[in-house]
Parts: structure tokens; C-alpha cells; sequence
């Protein structure tokens, strides 16, 4: 097998419509209309070339599990975060990178990450 790349991650929310408004209006994600009709509520979610795909079900306990999204200025994407009312983590730099981490309305974990920074 000789991977291309991640084409999608799921995740489990409480409720579909309140996760949506987060991962459109908060983390700026796009729904997809090409959603097949599934024996459970859901929806497709485009964050930049990747996806998100939400499920309405039981949300599982948070063990370390968490998805990244890349961003192209960390600090910026913290201020705006905080100037909306959310609890963001300040930036810690990871090698070359910054990160940190938010969470969803239902807890999920969130890496906002920024790749390859210069020397600040």
C-alpha cells in the first residue's frame, strides 16, 4: 500500500445542526452536497482539501484523540477564536511548527496548526 493522503476524518456529535454552525461559521468549513442519504443524521464538511465528516452519535470519551487543521497564521487564527468567545490554548512551538488546541461544542479536540514558522 503506498498512501496519498487523508481524505477524510469522522466524528462523532451530539447534534448535527449545532456541530455544523461550528465547523462552518467558527472553523470557516464548507458543506458538501454530495452527502448520500445515510440510516443516521450527518453531514460532509470541506476544511480546505480535506474533510470532516460528522455523525450524530454517542460521543466517546476523550482519550488523546484529535485531528489538525492546518492553518497559514496561528496567532491570527487564536485572536479571532478568542475574540468569539472561545477557549483557545496559546501556540507552543513543535520543531519548526506552532499548535494548539480548541475544542467543539461536544468536546472533540481540534490541533489548529501552523507549519514551518520562522524564528520569532
Amino acid at each position: 500500500m503506498e498512501p496519498i493522503a487523508i481524505h477524510h476524518v469522522s466524528v462523532n456529535v451530539s447534534d448535527v445542526d449545532r456541530a455544523l454552525a461550528f465547523y462552518t461559521g467558527t472553523l470557516g468549513g464548507t458543506v458538501r452536497e454530495d452527502r448520500p442519504n445515510f440510516s443516521f443524521e450527518g453531514a460532509w464538511i470541506n476544511l480546505g482539501t480535506q474533510q470532516v465528516h460528522l455523525i450524530q452519535a454517542r460521543v466517546p470519551p476523550n482519550l488523546g484523540q484529535h485531528f489538525a487543521v492546518q492553518v497559514g497564521d496561528l496567532a491570527a487564527v487564536v485572536e479571532e477564536l478568542r475574540s468569539n468567545g472561545l477557549e483557545v490554548g496559546d501556540p507552543v512551538r513543535v520543531g519548526s511548527d506552532l499548535q494548539t488546541f480548541v475544542n467543539d461544542p461536544d468536546d472533540n479536540v481540534i490541533e489548529l496548526h501552523e507549519v514551518g514558522i520562522s524564528a520569532r
